[in-house]
Formats: structure tokens, sequence, C-alpha cells
């Protein structure tokens, strides 16, 4: 046994799951990964996921946090703020304190809380420019944490995330060896073993770019995410648009044919694992 029965997920793209793709498309991610090892095959263990990509703080409060504090489930994950404080003239302060906000209510009601620090964009050609805001609000999360009694997953001190392969073309979210590493030391700050290790060396690299190569990786990486992210920003849309929660509703991890799924904690975290999804629903829009 892992000690929940429940869990719920509320957040924006990194617990959403991007960018850990099944092949028909869908995203699985850390959090989907974390609820098969601490369902560990049972067939009574209710799961929900809420975040949607592009979500900013407020929306993650007003309209994902009620959900969970209706459900009242035994352990729910919060990580959001993100998208907030790569904002330019953002006040990391004000989203902290908003975040607290929705980290005690939680906690008032009994709910185990699990947040996530962010990584460490040093390495992250461009995205460095971060750091320091990035920083400050994981300074500010450990402080609520040891107010409230949350759980924390110190994404910064995870030194296999500072390998580029950890990292989507998008330099934002995570490839799915990384949502994979991101689960295994959820897990382990909950106490629920596995037979993984997220400090596992990466194999071997290739030789390291050059500079000339790492220029041109930058102009594609502006030509393809970052023009389009000001786009949005100017027009004041979202990359959650249009998009619903992929588990709205606590309910047993199913396959898509309703039989509920043998998953145990040793194939859960394994990338040839078998889908996970709950019931079927309509196909949901994607965002660019």
């Amino acid at each position: 046994m892992t000690g929940f029965d429940s869990y719920v997920a509320i957040g924006d793209s990194f617990t959403e799951g991007l960018n850990d793709e099944w092949p028909d498309g869908t995203f699985r991610g850390w959090a989907d990964r974390l609820a098969e090892v601490l369902a560990d095959g049972r067939d009574d263990f209710r799961y929900a996921n809420l975040a949607v990509r592009g979500k900013m703080l407020d929306e993650v409060m007003t309209e994902q946090l009620p959900v969970a504090l209706d459900i009242r489930p035994d352990l729910v994950t919060v990580c959001a703020g993100g998208n907030d404080i790569i904002v330019p003239g953002a006040d990391v302060d004000e989203v902290a304190a908003e975040f607290e906000r929705g980290v005690a209510r939680l906690r008032e009601v009994g709910i185990d809380v699990l947040i996530f620090t962010g990584p460490d964009t040093k390495g992250l050609s461009v995205m460095s420019i971060l750091r320091s805001k990035v920083g400050i609000y994981n300074a500010h999360l450990w402080a609520i944490a040891d107010r409230h009694g949350a759980k924390v997953v110190d994404l910064w001190a995870m030194r296999t995330l500072h390998d580029g392969r950890a990292w989507s073309d998008d330099r934002l979210h995570f490839t799915p060896e990384g949502h994979r590493r991101i689960a295994l030391r959820a897990a382990e700050v909950l106490g629920v073993p596995t037979e993984a290790d997220w400090r596992e060396p990466w194999p071997q690299d290739s030789p390291p770019a050059t500079w000339l190569t790492l220029r041109r990786s930058d102009l594609v990486w502006t030509k393809a995410h970052l023009l389009p992210w000001i786009r949005r920003q100017l027009r004041g849309e979202s990359m959650g648009d249009g998009v619903s929660p992929k588990r709205p509703q606590l309910a047993p991890l199913l396959t898509a044919t309703g039989a509920a799924t043998a998953v145990t904690r040793a194939t859960a975290l394994s990338p040839e694992a078998e889908p996970v999804t709950a019931a079927p629903q309509e196909a949901r829009p994607r965002s660019a």
C-alpha cells in the first residue's frame, strides 16, 4: 500500500504532461506516471488531473483549486505560477502570495500537498535569463511549504535535469525521460518505494555542440517557440484556449475499454508501459 487512495493534480502544462506523448498524441507526463505508482495495480485508487497548458496562477486557483477542495482527495499536487513569473514585469512576491493562499486552503481541510520548485535554467540558452526569478520564487515555495506542512519536489536540485536530453525543443517542457525522472523523485518525496532511481546517470552523450550549432538552435527556437509566445501574449491568447482537462473527474485508473489496469510500481515508470486513460472522451483540440 502506498498510503494514498485518491489523488488530484492541478496546474499548467507541466502537470498536464507536455511533451510526454503517447503514440496517439495524448499526453502522459509525470503526474500520470506518479498516479500509476500510487495505484500500484489497485482498482480502488482514484485519480483526476485538472491541469491545462497555458494556465496562469489565478486561473488554477479559481478554476481547479475549488474542484480539488470539493473532491477532498488524500493528495493534491500543485505546480503553478511559472507562466506568471516569465511575463516581463511580473511581481514574483505577489505570485508567491497567491500560491500560498491556495496551499493554505488545501492544508486547512487536511489534504496532503506536494509542490514543485522551478528547475534551474542556467544551462538553457536564452532561458537562463529567467534564473534569478525562478530562484526567488523557489525560495518563497520552500517557505510556504515550511509554514503549511507541504512536501516539496526540488526540481532545481535535480542535477539529472541539467542534461539537455531532459528538455524538449521548446526549452519549457520536459521530454518523456525528464517526466519519468520527475515522477520517480515525487514518489521518493512521498515515501513510496520504486525500483528505479531518478539519479541514474544518462547514457554517454554525443560530442558537445559548437558555438555555431548553438546559435542556429537559438534561431530555430526563436522562430518556432518564442515569437508565437510573444504573439499570444500581445493578443491575450493562451495555449490552453479551448483545451479541457484530460481527467476532469476523480475516477479509477482505467484503460480505454474500461478494464482496470494492473500497473505495478516496477512498470509504471517505464517508457514502454501501456497508457492509462480515463473512459473514452471526445477528442480535445491541440494548441500550437
